[in-house]
């Protein structure tokens, strides 16, 4: 039972520093920096023990099922841990880059404004990066993904009072949440193919999972695909290749532990974990070696042309993982895992010294400099370094294809304003909720249809709060009618019972309630900066409103602190297998209101503080 409870330190050791490091006083630099330090060393060493007891003891996984969250008749939410191989290199690799990063950035952040936020949100990453390496069933493991989205965020908007931080802090946030869609569509085929929560461990069992994807063999590659477009968006890879070198943005410390090491390979790791259950599927092994090969031929190029040394630390390092995808297809995990441990060193490593290296370089150049002998090119030269260049436009197409669509859609949707929104929105929902208590009277044919209407409506209100630009609480409103239309969509299939859907409302209300105290606050005390034209910083003005509306902001987009995240789960269990449409549906509306979230949330509280001679004019809260 020992060798439980050590698993369960790796997790618990973060959190407690984390929670100690909200306590301590903001202008005690030492003492924040203890504690980080010694809750890095203490987890080093917790690591290192737990692998070399693993080795010389156990040599097999370990399972640990701690505690059901809810269960009915039909579904079962847990909470479940596995250690493995895997798990071992992962966390030791990630224990030694934390506690080498923490020791550095005692000093590297001396008089920092925002000194005790940037040790807060370290360990608050370590705490996602255990839990998500130590988890057991995709359940928990979105957990610690959704940590570490909101973490990073945090990081790269550090320094919240410039723009181009938190401009990309929004669009890396953005683009992390196409992944989660590839996430929240997996959990739900799984659902389907297992009939249960189905755990890491089980996925092991050859037998078992060739038993199951026998006649299901179409569902099987969903789920590859899925997983495949999670891991894509997380490791940076092509398309999404752009948001890791905007992501630099944040401290230097921050970007050698995410970007450089930790966070960008989590990708790698879900495919290492999920590779039992697609490794008899060619389709998504040709995928992923396709992915990583054009990957890493386009990110060598773009980072022969970087100007500037972090973008080309980021694109050299996005090379690197696209060859660990290949290797990952072919199924050499050995390697993909030495692979892993040394480039996340090096890229630590780089990045740590690359202010030094820029300091350098620049007047090795003043004193030494040699004009380059230009070489004869071609067209096919000149065309590729263009293209390297505008980095193969992926950028563009993210920016203004995908998330201009988006909101061209939302602009159509102009005829839901702040005036009749409700007028619409009731007596529709009303309709509903008749057809619903009558659903035995009403053919079954309208019946079949009526989750997708009620679906999409649902979407219709993410995708003008993501459009909207003038009236702040319209978005919060839009979002909140957007949980209620999805609770209602799947109320009409059975099994869906009343505590469920209470389970997942309860935790909206709360957060919603919450933020529109907040926004009705702000916007009694800040008339003229209550709009989404600009980034107003007033986290400055107002930190208690800013803090409280942060954590209401977490509670309506589905992350683990409401039931609202059990309620999402639980929505997708029961959308049957037939149901593809709604299924994409409920997921783009998940993943659209998140980014209309945070980019209300950056809009109104981050960014640069209004002028001096407007901010007299701001009233304490």
């Amino acid at each position: 039972m020992g060798h439980y409870h050590l698993i369960l330190i790796f997790v618990l050791l973060p959190f407690i520093g984390f929670l100690l490091s909200l306590l301590a006083p903001p202008k005690s630099e030492l003492f924040i920096s203890r504690i980080a330090i010694y809750t890095s060393a203490i987890q080093l060493i917790a690591v290192v023990v737990a692998a070399v007891l693993w080795i010389i003891i156990i040599r097999k996984p370990l399972h640990v099922e701690e505690w059901v969250l809810y269960q009915s008749n039909e579904y079962r939410f847990f909470i479940d841990f596995l250690y493995d191989a895997n798990t071992i290199v992962f966390l030791l690799v990630g224990a030694f880059i934390t506690f080498l990063i923490v020791r550095y950035s005692r000093y590297y952040m001396h008089l920092e404004n925002g000194y005790k936020r940037f040790f807060n949100t370290i360990l608050f990453f370590s705490f996602g990066y255990n839990w998500t390496i130590i988890s057991g069933n995709f359940e928990t493991f979105f957990m610690g993904w959704e940590i570490l989205g909101i973490s990073s965020f945090l990081l790269i908007a550090f320094y919240r009072n410039r723009y181009l931080p938190v401009k990309n802090a929004v669009k890396v946030f953005s683009i992390y949440r196409i992944g989660d869609l590839g996430i929240l569509g997996a959990m739900w085929a799984s659902h389907h193919l297992w009939h249960v929560n189905i755990t890491f461990l089980k996925l092991q069992n050859l037998d078992l999972v060739h038993e199951h994807l026998a006649g299901h063999s179409e569902i099987g590659v969903f789920i590859g695909l899925m997983l495949l477009l999670a891991a894509t968006v997380k490791s940076a890879q092509f398309p999404f290749s752009t948001w890791l070198p905007r992501a630099m943005e944040g401290p230097t410390p921050s970007s050698a532990i995410f970007y450089g090491s930790l966070s960008v390979h989590l990708g790698v790791y879900l495919l290492l974990r999920t590779f039992p259950f697609w490794e008899s599927q060619p389709v998504v092994r040709i995928m992923i070696g396709c992915i990583g090969l054009v990957t890493a031929i386009i990110s060598s190029m773009i980072t022969k042309v970087q100007s500037s040394i972090k973008p080309q630390i980021a694109y050299a390092s996005i090379t690197q993982i696209g060859i660990i995808f290949i290797e990952i297809a072919l199924g050499w995990h050995t390697l993909a895992l030495l692979h892993f441990a040394g480039n996340a060193f090096l890229r630590t490593y780089q990045l740590l010294v690359s202010p030094s290296v820029v300091s350098y370089f620049i007047r090795d150049q003043f004193y030494h400099f040699v004009s380059p002998k230009v070489k004869k090119q071609n067209k096919l030269s000149n065309t590729l370094y263009l293209l390297s260049i505008k980095e193969w436009n992926m950028d563009y197409f993210i920016t203004n294809v995908f998330f201009k669509s988006l909101k061209d859609l939302g602009k159509i949707l102009s005829f839901l304003n702040p005036k009749n929104v409700l007028y619409l929105f009731i007596p529709i929902y009303i309709a509903g909720l008749v057809a619903y208590l009558f659903r035995d009277e009403i053919p079954v044919e309208i019946v079949q249809v009526l989750p997708e209407i009620f679906a999409l409506i649902g979407c219709m209100m993410v995708l003008k709060a993501f459009a909207e630009r003038n009236h702040p609480r319209l978005v919060w409103l839009l979002v909140i009618l957007n949980h209620v239309s999805l609770a209602l969509s799947v109320s009409f299939n059975e099994y869906f019972e009343i505590v469920e859907t209470f389970i997942y409302l309860a935790g909206v209300f709360i957060s919603g309630i919450l933020g529109w105290f907040c926004l009705f606050r702000l916007k009694k005390l800040a008339p003229a900066f209550f709009n989404l034209n600009y980034y107003h910083g007033l986290s400055v003005q107002y930190p208690v409103l800013h803090h409280l509306f942060f954590l209401a902001m977490l509670g309506m987009t589905g992350f683990p602190i409401t039931t609202a995240f059990i309620g999402e789960d639980l929505l997708f269990s029961h959308i049957f297998q037939n149901q593809y449409l709604l299924a994409f549906v409920v997921a783009v509306s998940f993943v659209v209101a998140g980014i209309a979230l945070i980019r209300l949330y950056a809009r109104l509280f981050l960014g640069p503080y209004p002028l001096p001679d407007k901010s007299n004019h701001l009233p304490s809260a």
